[in-house]
């Protein structure tokens, strides 16, 4: 898919709702195309309405080693409660040992190269098989997260997977996710009830204090324009 169709996609579904974007590419790539899960207030968003699109729809998850025991109750919770099976990748255990023994077991905190090796290890690697033979993948960004994110489309064309990039909640607010996740009764993460707003891995994330930035207890020792994992680069 070219640039100039990736626009005209824009154009077409640009008035259309989370749940008709979401149908029209489901049937656009059929069983290529997948929702990528962080397990995230958006997330648990899509993964309701795209099993209530189509049951037998491909979710999975990265787990990274270093997840809050919250975020693996989800994971459970979440699968009993849609009857689904999300699938879970994990990091090359060889890779992970590698980089521990050579820069520690918190090698994040040292520098900003260190801890964006530690994301390659632990996700991007197996990101980059979890996208194997996809041709489509759905994901829960929104433009007020961050001011990396502002930008962002509602369809996109990821340079660096060479697919299609699908964001159906680029343009709702926290309080549209919020309404949305409680009319609908859907299980989310205990730990946005103690002001995680944005919940990663454990070392490397923290609750905010009123008036900070949704995503500023995320890798709060660096400054806001290095606050990603590399998962979103175009």
């Amino acid at each position: 898919m070219n640039i100039s169709e990736i626009e005209l996609l824009n154009e077409k579904l640009k008035n259309k709702s989370p749940e008709e974007v979401i149908e029209h590419f489901i049937k656009l790539f059929g069983n290529r195309i997948a929702l990528s899960s962080s397990l995230g207030a958006e997330d648990q968003v899509l993964t309701h309405m795209a099993c209530n699109i189509d049951k037998n729809v491909r979710i999975f998850t990265l787990d990274t080693g270093r997840l809050f025991p919250e975020t693996y109750e989800l994971i459970d919770k979440t699968c009993k409660h849609y009857n689904t099976q999300i699938e879970i990748f994990f990091p090359d255990h060889q890779q992970v040992e590698c980089m521990v023994k050579e820069k520690g077991i918190n090698l994040f905190y040292d520098s900003v190269e260190n801890r964006k090796l530690c994301c390659n290890v632990r996700k991007i690697e197996p990101l980059k098989r979890a996208f194997a033979g996809l041709g489509a993948w759905i994901c829960g960004l929104r433009k007020d997260q961050s001011v990396t994110r502002f930008y962002s489309k509602l369809v996109e064309w990821d340079e660096v997977n060479k697919l299609v990039k699908i964001n159906p909640l680029i343009n709702w607010t926290e309080q549209q996710v919020w309404d949305y996740i409680r009319i609908n009764n859907i299980p989310y993460n205990a730990l946005h009830d103690k002001n995680f707003p944005s919940i990663g891995c454990q070392p490397c994330t923290r609750a905010i204090v009123t008036g900070e930035d949704i995503r500023a207890g995320r890798w709060w020792w660096e400054q806001p324009e290095q606050r990603e994992c590399g998962l979103h680069k175009k």
